[in-house]
C-alpha cells in the first residue's frame, strides 16, 4: 500500500472533498509531525488539527474509540447527540481551543474522514461472509454503536463551525438534502423470460410456498406473451407503479440492469437485448428516469468483466437512441473488493457507484450520507469515480435472515429514523428498494410511506 496518512495526494482528494461540502477551496499543509494546517487564500489566520497516524492509517477494525459531548464544549452537534469519536480512546478538554490566529481542533477529523471515506478499514480484509462481503457485523462502527450515525458528516459539521469561527465573513456553502431511489433489476419478470423448466418450478413454487393458485394458470399465459414488452399482469413488472410513485413526490428513480451472466443459479435470466428489456429500458428514459449498470456476481474480482458489462449497456441503450449524462450503478448482492471493485468502475469510465452500504444492517458504511470523489488507497490517488454510500436497502430491513422488522411500524421507524438522520447533516438518504419486492400490498404501502414520510425535498445535487 503506497499510501499513509498523512501525505500530499491525500490532502489534494480532502481539499476536493472539503471544497465539495464547504464551497471553498483551503489548503491542508503539514509542517510538525502531530499537526495539520487547514488555510485559507491569504489569510494569516489558520485551524490546526492533531494527526493521528497510528489508529488512522490501520486496516483493520481494532481502532480505540470514545465519545464527545460538542454541547458541552460549547460547539453545535447536528444531531443533538455527543459525537463518536473512532480513534481516540480519551479526549483533551476543551477539544476545540482558540490560539494566537486562530483555532486549534485537539482530534483528528481529517484523519478520520479519510479513514472512513477510502474504506482502508476492509481493505484486505479475511473475515468475509458467504458472499466474500465485508459485512456490517465486523466493522468498528457496528462493534461501537454508531453504524447508523454519519460520523463523518457530523465531524465536518464540528469544522464548518470552526471555519465559521476562523473566517466569520466567509459564506459556507447550504447543503441540499433529500433522497434517492434506486432499483436493481434482478428479476424484471417472474416468468417471462424462464425456462420450460423453470417455469414449472416455478408454478410449483406458487402452489407450494406462497399458494398462489393464480399464478400457477397465469404463469405459461405470461411467457407466451411476454415475446416483446413485460406482461402488465407478471407480479415483477412493478416498473410503472414504482415510476408513479417517484414522480408524485419529485423523485427520479435509478433502474440498474445486469448485463452478464458469470453465476448461472445467481445472476439474472434476460438479456439487456431483448425485445421486452429493450422496451422496458425505452420506456424508464421516455419517462425522464435513469438507466444503470449492475454487474453480474462474479464480476466483482474481474475489471475487464465489468467493463464488457458496461458496454454492453451502452451499447443497447445507444441503439435504443437512449442517452445520458451520467452512468452509475451498483453490484450485485452488493459484493465488493476493495479497491478493486471501485477501480474497475472507474476504468469503465462509470460516473458513480452505490454499492457501498451493508446487506446486512443498514447505516453508513463511510460514515456520510454525502456523495464523493473515490480515492485508490492502494495507488495512492483520487479516481474520476463517484461513491454514492447506499444507506438502506429493502430486505436489509425486512428480511429474516437480515435485521427482521417486517413490514410493519418497526421497519417504517427504521427507514423514518435514518432518513431523518441524512436530512438533519445536509445529505442524501440513499435507498435501493427491489422492482421484485412487492408481492404483498403492505409492501407498497410501507415503500410510498418511506419515499412520502414528511415533505421530501427535491432530489439531492450531485457534484458528477
Amino acid at each position: 500500500m503506497q499510501s499513509a496518512w498523512p501525505n500530499q495526494s491525500i490532502f489534494s482528494w480532502l481539499q476536493q472533498v472539503l471544497a465539495e461540502r464547504f464551497g471553498h477551496t483551503f489548503s491542508i499543509s503539514s509542517t510538525e509531525s502531530d499537526t495539520l494546517w487547514l488555510s485559507y487564500q491569504e489569510s494569516p489566520v489558520q485551524i490546526l488539527l492533531s494527526i493521528d497516524p497510528i489508529s488512522f492509517n490501520k486496516a483493520n477494525s481494532d481502532l480505540p474509540f470514545t465519545t464527545w459531548d460538542a454541547t458541552g464544549d460549547g460547539w453545535a452537534s447536528l444531531l443533538d447527540r455527543p459525537l463518536p469519536a473512532p480513534g481516540a480512546s480519551t479526549l483533551s478538554s476543551p477539544l476545540i481551543e482558540p490560539i494566537q490566529n486562530g483555532y486549534r481542533i485537539n482530534y483528528d477529523i481529517l484523519g478520520l474522514t479519510y479513514w472512513m471515506l477510502s474504506r482502508l478499514e476492509e481493505t484486505n480484509r479475511t473475515n468475509l461472509d458467504t458472499h466474500q462481503r465485508f459485512a456490517a457485523t465486523s466493522s468498528h462502527a457496528f462493534k461501537h454503536g454508531y453504524l447508523e450515525r454519519p460520523v463523518v458528516d457530523e465531524w465536518l459539521g464540528i469544522l464548518g463551525q470552526v471555519i465559521q469561527k476562523a473566517w466569520p465573513n466567509l459564506q459556507l456553502k447550504q447543503q441540499q438534502s433529500g433522497m434517492k431511489v434506486s432499483h436493481d433489476v434482478d428479476m424484471p419478470s417472474q416468468y417471462g423470460f424462464r425456462s420450460p423448466v423453470g417455469i414449472a418450478r416455478g408454478m410449483v413454487a406458487d402452489a407450494l410456498k406462497r399458494r398462489n393458485f393464480k399464478g400457477v394458470f397465469l404463469a405459461p399465459w405470461i411467457r407466451f406473451n411476454s415475446q416483446t414488452s413485460l406482461h402488465p399482469a407478471d407480479p415483477a413488472n412493478t416498473f410503472n407503479w414504482i415510476m408513479d410513485v417517484s414522480e408524485r413526490y419529485g423523485l427520479v428513480s435509478a433502474f440498474y440492469f445486469i448485463c452478464g451472466r458469470t453465476d448461472r443459479a445467481k445472476d439474472a435470466d434476460y438479456e439487456p437485448e431483448h425485445p421486452a428489456i429493450r422496451a422496458l429500458m425505452h420506456d424508464i428514459h421516455r419517462r425522464g428516469h435513469e438507466i444503470g449498470l449492475h454487474p453480474s456476481y462474479n464480476s466483482f474480482q474481474n475489471p475487464q468483466q465489468i467493463q464488457a458489462e458496461a458496454q454492453r449497456l451502452r451499447r443497447t441503450c445507444e441503439e435504443e437512441n437512449i442517452r445520458q449524462t451520467v452512468w452509475g450503478g451498483r453490484m450485485h448482492y452488493l459484493r465488493w473488493e476493495h479497491p478493486t471493485t471501485m477501480r474497475a468502475w472507474d476504468a469503465a469510465g462509470l460516473t458513480y457507484d452505490s454499492t457501498l452500504g451493508y446487506a446486512d444492517y443498514v447505516g453508513f458504511r463511510c460514515g456520510t450520507c454525502h456523495e464523493y470523489p473515490a480515492y485508490d488507497l492502494v495507488e495512492g490517488k483520487q479516481l474520476n469515480l463517484r461513491i454514492r454510500p447506499l444507506i438502506a436497502m429493502e430486505s436489509t430491513v425486512t428480511a429474516p435472515h437480515y435485521m427482521g422488522l417486517g413490514v410493519g411500524e418497526a421497519a417504517l421507524k427504521k427507514f423514518q429514523d435514518l432518513k431523518e438522520t441524512c436530512l438533519a447533516v445536509g445529505g442524501c438518504f440513499t435507498l435501493l428498494w427491489h422492482n421484485s419486492q412487492f408481492d404483498s400490498e403492505a409492501e407498497r404501502e410501507l415503500y410510498k410511506a418511506v419515499v412520502s414520510y414528511k415533505q421530501t425535498p427535491l432530489p439531492c445535487q450531485s457534484n458528477s
